[in-house]
């Protein structure tokens, strides 16, 4: 059994994190299999959208703190082996915002530490009701510092730094009052409404999301003028594209487009 199964269905890839055993942690296996996973969805022009699921009761319950304990018996009291796991870790959550296209999370059960990590560097979520979600290693005196990373830049200042100082939970409720996740939907409908959403990304024109991903993240680092000098440079680019002549043209025309890039 993989640790961590990928279905493709047409254009729309899921990865599914597979260790419900361990509610899905974020163990040493199951970074490498996100690694080369998202490696390989990458360089697949064949798949427009990706969906990000766990298995089991939870979605994921962040590191695996077992293995983290056990790096403890090295000579070092585990140093070299923390540094390795969270530059790792690091790795994936940039990876899936560096990824061309779209990641919708659909979290259920908990999303803890570096599972709440996970949720947070996706493009988009859509949560199961009842799921909560927490940084919670301050409780067992664990700052949840990398994890603080993604949250910081999904949720406003005071609010992620009261989670991540009380290790308080939240509800679905407050995730999207907080802009953790967009929406909650009943727990039997969450695959349906992801996949829902998955097809309504997959049937714009790919270009102009790829272009669009990436210059989102871009431009979120950027001050306001020079955010507006990229995204100017960016658009001439996108009018440029032969398939976005053809969509204006279409739109105009009152026609559907008759993209090439399918």
């Amino acid at each position: 059994m993989a640790i961590l199964e990928r279905h493709d269905t047409g254009p729309v890839a899921q990865l599914v994190l597979n260790a419900p055993e361990r509610l899905n942690a974020l163990s040493d296996a199951m970074l490498e299999a996100l690694d080369e996973a998202l490696g390989a969805l990458a360089g697949d022009r064949g798949i427009r959208v990706v969906l990000l699921s766990g298995a089991g009761r939870a979605f994921c319950a962040g590191h695996d703190l077992k293995e983290m304990q056990a790096a403890r018996q090295a000579e070092d009291g585990g140093a070299a082996a923390f540094a390795d796991l969270f530059a790792r870790c690091a790795r994936v959550m940039t990876a899936i915002r560096d990824l061309p296209q779209p990641v919708i999370a659909l979290p259920h059960g908990i999303a803890t530490a570096a599972g709440c990590q996970l949720v947070a560097s996706c493009d988009m979520a859509i949560a199961a009701e009842g799921t909560r979600f927490g940084v919670n290693g301050v409780n067992i005196g664990l700052f949840c510092s990398t994890p603080m990373v993604a949250l910081s830049r999904n949720v406003p200042r005071k609010q992620a730094f009261e989670m991540l100082t009380t290790g308080a939970m939240i509800d679905c409720t407050r995730a999207a009052e907080l802009g953790l996740i967009n929406r909650a939907v009943p727990a039997d409908r969450l695959q349906a409404e992801g996949e829902a959403l998955a097809a309504t990304l997959a049937g714009k024109l790919d270009i102009a999301l790829r272009i669009g991903k990436r210059a989102f993240y871009h431009q979120l680092e950027l001050p306001v003028d020079a955010a507006y000098d990229y995204t100017a440079e960016v658009m001439v680019a996108n009018m440029l594209e032969q398939d976005t002549d053809e969509g204006i043209s279409a739109f105009l025309e009152k026609r559907p487009p008759s993209w090439q890039d399918r």
